[in-house]
């Protein structure tokens, strides 16, 4: 029985991605969210991209998508795991705790977890 281990290769990708997904989400978050002149110039019409960015983040984790897609993710990595539905989950899961979705891609966050103790699969 060979469990879903990633190799050290591929472990280091996966820390670029998850440390990616991290910093872009903690810099939204701190930058563009919270911050109050960016919240008031967005407000006042200013059109740039932080202010576009900053709108399209606000309507997706207002409906809760980050938490939604990275447990659904997790949830198709913990039925067959694949090294790149495990890396696309992990993002989601960084943005989402970082972006007010933290219930849900908690629960993702242990999915993965869990994934890492399932059998991989079977190679012809």
């Amino acid at each position: 029985m060979r469990l879903f281990l990633p190799s050290a290769r591929a472990t280091n990708w996966l820390l670029i991605v998850g440390f990616s997904a991290l910093g872009y989400a903690l810099y939204m978050r701190y930058l563009g969210i919270e911050n109050t002149q960016v919240g008031l110039a967005c407000a006042a019409g200013l059109d740039t991209w932080m202010c576009r960015s900053r709108h399209i983040v606000v309507g997706l984790f207002e409906h809760s998508v980050f938490g939604t897609a990275a447990l659904i993710v997790a949830a198709v990595h913990f039925l067959r795991p694949t090294l790149v539905v495990f890396a696309v989950a992990l993002a989601l899961t960084c943005m989402g705790v970082v972006l007010y979705n933290v219930g849900l891609s908690s629960i993702a966050a242990a999915l993965l977890v869990l994934s890492l103790a399932r059998r991989a699969p079977e190679t012809a």
